[in-house]
């Protein structure tokens, strides 16, 4: 990539980074929350965990909606992230969110602690999903849900940096997502089916959804 192109994309993601910042970003957490709320069938008073958490918006957004008997553990393995959601939390006085620094091969999210459990955008950069699949299981309750919402690979990526060699560039197939989830003891609650346009990536979304 000559250096004009990549100051291009540098200056495009940036721009993307405001615009998720403002009011449709947070019309698009909104409308995302709303939908994850009907597919993991949340009620108020539940506890849900988000794995690759960010800045935390969805935490945020998804701890008042489950009200101050909920719990949210939100996850992150980027220390810059993780002190943004501290920060947040403590901005918004939050009291029902449990930051939880997580690992290569584990969430570090207490066994048998949520009701369901999902990521956005994130399983297709798991170097170990294996690890981080049993370890979600172990932390779902009997019959908790698990969804993974995500993007299949796109042309003329690069895969990231140490995930497994079947990723077949930078993004996952849900069929790869699925196998590997079945295969440390989920079951597939719903198939593979379109999820919303994601503001942050500007890209087609596809979601699985799996029970315990």
């Amino acid at each position: 990539m000559t250096r004009r192109l990549k100051l291009l994309s540098i200056v495009a993601t940036v721009f993307a980074l405001i615009v998720w910042s403002g009011a449709d970003g947070d019309a698009q957490i909104t409308s995302e929350a709303s939908r994850l709320f009907e597919a993991l069938e949340l009620k108020p008073g539940m506890t849900v965990g988000e794995i690759g958490a960010g800045r935390g918006e969805m935490t945020l957004e998804l701890s008042s909606r489950l009200g101050p008997n909920g719990r949210v553990y939100s996850n992150e393995i980027d220390p810059a992230r993780l002190a943004d959601i501290r920060n947040a939390v403590a901005q918004k006085q939050v009291t029902n969110v449990t930051v939880v620094e997580g690992g290569e091969s584990s969430t570090n999210f207490p066994a048998g602690c949520c009701d369901a459990i999902f990521m956005r955008d994130v399983y297709h950069h798991l170097t170990r999903p294996r690890e981080i699949n049993e370890n979600i299981f172990a932390a779902l309750k009997p019959g908790g849900r698990f969804i993974v919402i995500d993007f299949e690979p796109r042309p003329n990526m690069t895969r990231p940096d140490g995930v497994p060699t079947n990723r077949e560039g930078h993004g996952i197939r849900p069929d790869i997502v699925v196998q590997e989830a079945k295969a440390t003891g989920f079951r597939e609650a719903q198939p593979s089916a379109e999820w919303i346009t994601s503001g942050r990536t500007n890209a087609r979304m596809f979601f699985v959804l799996f029970r315990k």
